[in-house]
């Protein structure tokens, strides 16, 4: 029995699947992944399609789950006149910023499904965690997608918005636990300044960020196995 952690697949799908034979992944393991499984990549629905038939893994949703949930609701009602005059300038700009955002490929495999089938994909993603709290061999981990944005150390988890918690970047120079370590997505690596691993898993003040850019064309989708500390990449 294994633990281990992914993040950011971004529609990769091909890229999950080689993951998780690395990783030899079995029914008795558990696999978190933090946050933004849609968007960018090619096959974001069909790797939603993959974790809704996974009992093992446990999705957490990111800025972009966010973005595209009320819209993908949207998009799966009848449009009519009515429905188009009762769009309101928050659901204009969500749309908006979505589609900068990288929805085109979810939209499009969106759209190939019955509307039974995009409704058990609205379902499942309205089910994902906003953050666990877990220990694995003694160690405690909070798994975020983006970070404690805002952070103070008189908030408590429950105090913090979903701005806060999928869209704020994290503060690797800022330890913000003695005895936790805060594991997130969210800034792939690559962009992190001070990082002698640009692409890789990156550790500083108990922060662990395993967004390795697995959508662009030089990065990685990374998993960390919790229980040996081992990192896993697939190119």
């Amino acid at each position: 029995m294994a633990t281990y952690v992914t993040a950011d697949l971004h529609g990769e799908y091909d890229k999950f699947i080689k993951l998780l034979e690395d990783i030899n992944f079995k029914d008795e393991d558990t696999l978190y992944i933090i946050g933004d499984v849609i968007d960018r990549g090619p096959h974001p629905i069909k790797l939603l399609r993959k974790l809704m038939s996974m009992p093992n893994v446990i999705c957490m949703v990111g800025n972009h789950e966010l973005m595209g949930l009320e819209v993908l609701e949207l998009l799966n009602t009848e449009i009519t006149e009515d429905s188009i005059n009762n769009l309101d300038a928050n659901m204009t700009n969500n749309l908006i910023t979505w589609q900068i955002n990288g929805s085109k490929t979810t939209i499009n495999e969106f759209y190939k499904l019955s509307p039974e089938e995009r409704q058990d994909v609205i379902d499942f993603i309205r089910d994902f965690e906003v953050y666990v709290k877990l220990e694995v061999a003694g160690q405690k981990y909070l798994l975020v997608h983006a970070g404690l944005g805002n952070y103070s150390p008189d908030k408590d988890i429950e105090d913090y918005s979903l701005y806060e918690l999928l869209w704020m970047r994290a503060d690797y120079n800022q330890k913000y636990f003695d005895d936790v370590y805060v594991i997130s997505g969210h800034t792939p690596t690559q962009t992190i300044e001070d990082n002698s691993r640009p692409g890789y898993i990156y550790r500083k003040n108990n922060h662990i960020a395993i967004d390795c850019g697995a959508c662009f064309s030089e990065g990685r989708l990374a998993a960390l196995c919790l229980d040996t500390g081992k990192e896993y990449y697939v190119d």
